[in-house]
């Protein structure tokens, strides 16, 4: 089964990034990240603090990609 959310995502990084979500995952739970015009990123949940969630990637961004994805979301 496949649930989608939207969260708020802070502190992001090519390796992970911190996200906000309305009930927090399971730690080592695997979730996709979907950021617009990128495909999907397979991330594995390293910590939670209420409904915060630190979440590396299994596959860090490229740097060019990454570069690319804060642009778009600085509204560039």
């Amino acid at each position: 089964m496949q649930i989608n959310y939207r969260v708020r995502v802070y502190d992001i990084s090519p390796q992970g990034c911190l996200v906000e979500f309305c009930e927090a995952p399971s730690l080592q739970e695997l979730l996709w990240v979907k950021f617009e015009g990128l495909e999907a990123l397979e991330a594995l949940v390293c910590w939670t603090r209420g409904p915060l969630a630190g979440l590396k990637f299994v596959r860090p961004i490229h740097p060019a990609v990454f570069a690319l994805l804060l642009r778009r979301l600085n509204g560039d």
